[in-house]
């Protein structure tokens, strides 16, 4: 394994590059970034009183999106967790010249990614795993943790996208996606953004708090969509109204509402115009059997992007989760 390089966002933040073979298009490879608590005070004889000392959290970023958000990362660290997030094979830092941004046929192919980057924490005995993952990648995290249940030990997921936007046709269009993707993996499906969503982040940003954004990695308008990888999504959708069998408890936080985005308007910046929230609420519930669904008022897709009292109302409910769950976790 490479060695930890600093990472573009600045201090406290460092990369490692996590070679993954080959696919049709070439080498791959994923890329995690860390962020390390700062140490106990060493006159704390009694221990660390943080309450996720000992716990390692694994976050997996959405579509057309990389890892750029510190303030997210500072609520773990500064509770005593470790803090890694995965650039996906084909995102962000992960993107090579000669691939397909974002482009895979099928999500399971993401476990080697994961699994890269737990392998990369180093030391993990006795620590426990959190996920984290937005949208696509609380869909990822949620397929790999049902697959892999004793593997984790809480997870949270920020508008995860468990269920298309079109969910009840879903099924009458799968096949037709599927014989797409046959035939013609690389096909671009139709879609309209314009750039709204993109807009409305930035209406909503904090000046006290910047982030800055590299658009070549997280483009204000979506990536391309190609017809392989919409199967796979589909089929990730399709397995989640089956239903998983995630063992670990699961926090799911979501906005108050949906907001259609046909033609600009300030609604859009206080809501979700991404997913249909009441479907994604109702599909949370096939995940697993403990599952808290938090309804944000006023936030974004990303709640953790939202206007600062939605954002503070999203970071004040994860907190309060957290905490009773670690909790919980020491008195078993």
């Amino acid at each position: 394994m490479g060695e930890w390089i600093p990472d573009i966002l600045g201090e406290g933040f460092e990369q490692l590059t996590l070679p993954l073979g080959e696919d049709a298009e070439g080498e791959v490879f994923a890329t995690v970034v860390r962020a390390l608590p700062e140490p106990a005070p060493w006159w704390r004889l009694g221990g660390d009183p943080r309450p996720l000392t000992g716990v390692d959290v694994l976050y997996v970023h959405g579509w057309s999106d990389y890892f750029f958000q510190k303030r997210l990362a500072r609520f773990w660290t500064d509770r005593g967790a470790r803090f890694f997030a995965l650039d996906l094979r084909k995102y962000g830092r992960s993107l090579r010249s000669w691939q397909t941004p974002g482009f895979v046929t099928d999500l399971a192919e993401y476990d080697a990614d994961i699994e890269a980057a737990l392998g990369a924490r180093g030391e993990t005995d006795g620590r426990r795993l959190v996920l984290l993952g937005h949208s696509t990648g609380g869909l990822i995290l949620s397929l790999w943790a049902s697959r892999h249940p004793r593997q984790v030990d809480a997870i949270v997921l920020n508008a995860p996208w468990l269920e298309f936007q079109l969910g009840p046709v879903r099924a009458a269009i799968a096949p037709m996606v599927g014989l797409q993707a046959r035939l013609w993996p690389k096909d671009v499906a139709p879609q309209v953004d314009l750039g709204f969503y993109t807009r409305a982040q930035n209406e909503v940003a904090d000046p006290d708090d910047p982030m800055e954004v590299n658009l070549a990695w997280r483009p204000e308008q979506t990536m391309t969509v190609h017809a392989a990888w919409l199967h796979a999504i589909f089929e990730g959708h399709a397995a989640v109204a089956a239903g998983l069998h995630i063992l670990a408890p699961v926090c799911v936080l979501l906005s108050a509402r949906t907001a259609v985005p046909t033609r600009w308007s300030e609604e859009l910046t206080s809501a979700d115009s991404v997913l249909v929230v009441d479907d994604i609420a109702r599909a949370a519930l096939k995940v697993g059997s403990s599952v808290t669904v938090e309804r944000i008022d006023g936030a974004l897709h990303d709640v953790f992007l939202s206007r600062r009292e939605a954002r503070n109302e999203a970071y004040a409910r994860l907190d309060r989760w957290v905490r009773g769950w670690a909790l919980g976790a020491r008195l078993r």
